[in-house]
């Protein structure tokens, strides 16, 4: 299993999505058509943040401030809902508002409810790829690590946001080789490791 299918697991598991559930009042049905949507848009956009030295170092930074190793369900049931916004604005950018709003209309949830679950969901995430990251560190420092065996860990498939809308937009028009590439995490990890050297 692979880094994002460990994260989404973990975020879509009965556990998390509960806790989900109360912290944004949005429904199970709700919750199970955002994450998929949601997770592979702000994985992109750390991947494209990362591609710049200033950006990787920015993000490593991040990282070392959400370094939370409890269950995936107490972090989103415990996160700084601000904290998660504010995480997600500087990922997104002038992006953020029109996520918000497509993940809205896809999901039937408003405004609120969308912002609610992702500033619970953000910090989880941050830490879930800080963890990574260390440990790929470390395995690196000690025993040689190959990049290659991070970027396996993070790629494979993935869910796909649906045709249509910003999101497919942002997604490279909804085509799988394109949002295949884009969210693999190759970029993002191996900025992140360099940053680290």
């Amino acid at each position: 299993m692979n880094l994002f299918d460990m994260l989404f697991g973990a975020m879509n598991d009965q556990a998390s999505v509960d806790s989900l559930s109360e912290r944004s009042g949005l429904s199970s049905a709700q919750i199970a058509k955002l994450l998929p949507l949601a997770l592979p848009i702000i994985i992109k956009a750390l991947t494209k943040n990362a591609s710049s030295k200033e950006g990787a170092a920015s993000l490593s930074n991040a990282l070392s401030q959400h370094t939370s190793t409890k269950p995936m369900n107490l972090q989103i049931q415990h996160a700084d809902k601000e904290d998660g916004n504010k995480i997600l604005q500087h990922i997104l950018g002038g992006n953020y508002s029109n996520v918000v709003n497509d993940l809205s209309s896809q999901t039937g949830a408003n405004q609120a409810q969308i912002q609610s679950a992702l500033g619970s969901l953000a910090p989880a995430l941050m830490s879930g790829l800080s963890a990574a990251t260390s440990h790929a560190n470390t395995q690196q420092a000690s025993n040689g690590f190959d990049l290659g065996d991070l970027v396996g860990m993070f790629g494979g498939s993935k869910p796909q946001a649906s045709s249509g809308g910003f999101l497919s937009q942002l997604l490279g028009g909804g085509k799988p080789q394109q949002t295949q590439s884009a969210m693999d995490g190759t970029a993002l990890i191996s900025s992140l490791l360099s940053m680290m050297k």
